[in-house]
């Protein structure tokens, strides 16, 4: 794997690109489920397209869109209360870089076929003293020799999930492709989602913890193991027939999606190529999208972050000398737990600023596959790659450009981890690990 040349930067760069017309100056309240700890970080997303647009088109209608999604142009700030965060929306703009960088896009696919060190040169770095001093909205369109382009783009998590910014993406494409009106226009408003008074804690919440308690039985945290040590990605794409496959695994005894089935067959994998002890309480955190999940359900447009974690959790000797059955239904039992009910306890356990997501003995599941993120045109052409720009101990559900039916699972672990992931996540393929499944199941 190659490092990718330097950019190339003409001109004071980045510019600021500010709303085209005015825009509202006020403070826009974040729920509880934006601001907790877990999401203060930008979510970092990479397209690579055969054919580019001009920079000029591109600022030109992200100024346009920047009149509807006016907070993405404002900065993030600490509200008085001191606790919790808040947009400061007045319209200083969004971070837009432009640069050139010698290679094809033929060069980039096969020079780094994964995400590495040098893809961080595609992303203008702001020089700021913290997280929150960053802009919510940073982009960088760099151009390749061949006549496409890299567009990549960092959004604050805090504002929006990735329902939301996909929202946002295709919105900006509209802008720069047609004259219309924005088929969904976008609901700023967080107040559906506030705390009830007093807030009532109803559920139990097994994907979060305390800071001020400290949990004597776990034997092993995960978390700090991975981020002590040098981390290789790993990428594996599983084609339609792949999935099919795997969901027979299932069938006939047990139904299940097929996020359920991959999601289930990962978390097993990993778990036994971390060789784990056998009597550890592993977790699987997933995010569930509960727009829909709510009474009354959160308004259209809304793209503030609509999910919360649904927490599956087993022994690893249960997880790993088992079967897929009963992976997938520890899945399905956590997914069921997402009522309006859950939705809201969990709102009003996070006003304990004390409680965090549990990441210790977890492994985070974060699915981007069903966000139409891969259909995004912005005039060119569909992209030809698209993914994150940085890889993370937790697990992404990534879309394959040009195969809506294929997912492409990416998650990086220490070196001698990787070869173990890859050979337990494709062991079932060679149709013996099928067999065995079955026999167990019956």
């Amino acid at each position: 794997m190659q490092e990718l040349p330097d950019c190339l930067y003409e001109g004071n760069q980045p510019t600021l690109i500010t709303p085209s017309s005015p825009t509202p100056n006020h403070s826009l309240y974040l729920s509880n489920l934006d601001d907790h700890h877990f999401l203060r970080f930008s979510i970092k997303y990479l397209y690579l397209f055969e054919k580019s647009i001009s920079p000029l088109t591109l600022k030109d209608s992200l100024s346009r869109v920047l009149v509807d999604y006016y907070p993405f142009a404002g900065r993030i700030r600490v509200s008085d209360e001191g606790s919790k965060l808040e947009v400061d929306c007045n319209g200083e703009g969004a971070v837009f870089a432009e640069a050139f960088m010698d290679i094809t896009c033929q060069d980039f696919v096969q020079l780094s076929p994964k995400p590495n060190k040098s893809w961080r040169k595609l992303l203008f770095k702001v020089q700021a003293q913290s997280f929150l001093d960053i802009p919510p909205l940073v982009i960088q369109v760099t151009y390749l020799r061949c006549g496409g382009m890299i567009l990549c783009t960092a959004i604050n998590h805090c504002l929006c999930d990735g329902i939301g910014t996909s929202q946002f993406l295709h919105a900006w494409a509209h802008e720069t492709t047609s004259q219309a009106h924005l088929p969904t226009r976008p609901f700023h408003s967080r107040h559906v989602l506030d705390p009830r008074n007093p807030p009532r804690v109803t559920h139990s919440h097994p994907g979060f913890t305390s800071t001020t308690t400290v949990d004597k039985s776990s034997t092993f945290d995960i978390c700090k193991y991975l981020q002590s040590q040098p981390l290789a990605p790993a990428t594996l794409t599983f084609t339609q027939s792949h999935l099919v496959r795997l969901k027979k695994t299932c069938a006939p005894s047990l139904k299940c999606t097929t996020f359920e089935a991959l999601a289930a067959h990962t978390w097993r994998s990993w778990a036994q190529s971390l060789e784990l002890p056998l009597t550890m309480l592993v977790k699987l955190l997933f995010s569930v999208n509960m727009r829909k999940r709510l009474t009354p359900e959160l308004p259209q447009g809304y793209y503030g972050n609509g999910f919360v974690l649904a927490c599956a959790e087993t022994k690893v000797q249960d997880l790993v000398n088992g079967n897929i059955y009963h992976a997938v239904k520890s899945i399905q039992e956590a997914k069921s737990r997402i009522t309006d009910e859950y939705v809201r306890s969990t709102i009003d356990l996070l006003e304990d600023k004390t409680v965090k997501t549990d990441v210790s003995c977890s492994l985070v599941i974060s699915q981007w596959a069903k966000l139409g993120l891969e259909e995004l045109d912005l005039g060119g052409g569909k992209p030809m790659y698209m993914g994150p720009l940085t890889s993370d101990i937790y697990c992404l559900f990534l879309p394959v450009a040009r195969d809506s039916d294929a997912i492409r699972v990416q998650i990086s672990l220490p070196e001698d981890v990787v070869k173990r992931l890859e050979y337990c996540m494709v062991k079932f393929l060679d149709g013996k690990d099928n067999e065995d499944e079955n026999s167990r199941a019956k």
